[in-house]
């Protein structure tokens, strides 16, 4: 998966944002106004901050090398993944998606409702 692919990925997830509030070097996007991923773009190698289930998270790291503590983040709950194409798109898919929903259900209630009913009016 490329960055235009990833970009893509997480555009197609409901109600997902992107922007820069940590300037032009850093891609962010979100749900609600909170982050599910990131990346820098001025890095040599492609990788992306994706927060995850602390026990995932270890479950991860110890099976796949691409995956490791999350980078300027908090490492209990975030990874940093290589993007290098050793991990297929559709593990890659999951990791966004995990990402994502832990987001999505960590907003208050009100607001995943109000999220809803706006993308059934769709």
């Amino acid at each position: 998966m490329n960055i235009e692919e990833f970009r893509n990925y997480c555009l197609r997830k409901a109600h997902a944002t992107e922007g820069f509030p940590f300037g032009p070097e850093t891609l962010v996007f979100k749900i609600g106004g909170k982050i599910f991923a990131l990346t820098g773009l001025d890095e040599a190698n492609f990788s992306v901050n994706l927060k995850c289930n602390p026990e995932y998270a270890l479950e991860l790291r110890e099976k796949h090398p691409e995956v490791q503590p999350g980078f300027h983040m908090n490492k209990k709950h975030w990874n940093t993944v290589q993007f290098d194409g050793s991990l297929s798109d559709s593990f890659l898919q999951e990791l966004i998606d995990h990402s994502y929903e832990l987001v999505f259900n960590s907003l208050p209630k009100s607001q995943r409702n109000e999220l809803i009913r706006n993308h059934e009016e769709l």
